[in-house]
């Protein structure tokens, strides 16, 4: 995550396109990174999550972002886990799935442990996803 939003000039990309990147490709010994999906066609969109809780101060639990497509695919991410706090920011990188230009919704799903208590609400004040090479929300 520390070379994101990618830089001005895009992100470098590996393949046929590497010739849009000459200085990078100057570079002796240049490390590459390539992250992929489990299933076909296995490319993935980085992006930020800002996720903004409103509700009861502290209670246990997991916070999930569900992603879907236009088409109906889901796909589903673990944001935060353990004691949630609605004075905290929850920041996340993920690695999605589902190209941000064919995103259909984006659900919001929080699971309380089975030790809170039953009239708990917790929810998301504010959501904020920050995607694309020149950091598109």
């Amino acid at each position: 995550g520390d070379c994101f939003p990618c830089p001005q000039e895009g992100c470098p990309m590996m393949g046929h396109y590497a010739d849009r990147f000459p200085d990078k490709l100057k570079r002796v010994n240049q490390k590459y990174f390539l992250n992929t999906a489990a299933d076909p066609p296995f490319a993935t969109w980085r992006q930020q999550v800002f996720i903004k809780l409103s509700g009861v101060k502290k209670m246990r639990g997991d916070i999930n972002l569900v992603f879907h497509d236009m088409e109906g695919n889901t796909k589903e991410y673990e944001v935060a886990s353990g004691v949630l706090s609605q004075d905290e920011v929850y920041t996340k990188y993920l690695d999605v799935e589902i190209n941000p230009k064919n995103t259909k919704k984006i659900e919001f799903l929080w699971n309380k442990t089975i030790f809170t208590l039953l009239w708990a609400r917790l929810g998301a004040e504010t959501v904020n996803i920050t995607y694309g090479e020149d950091g598109h929300r």
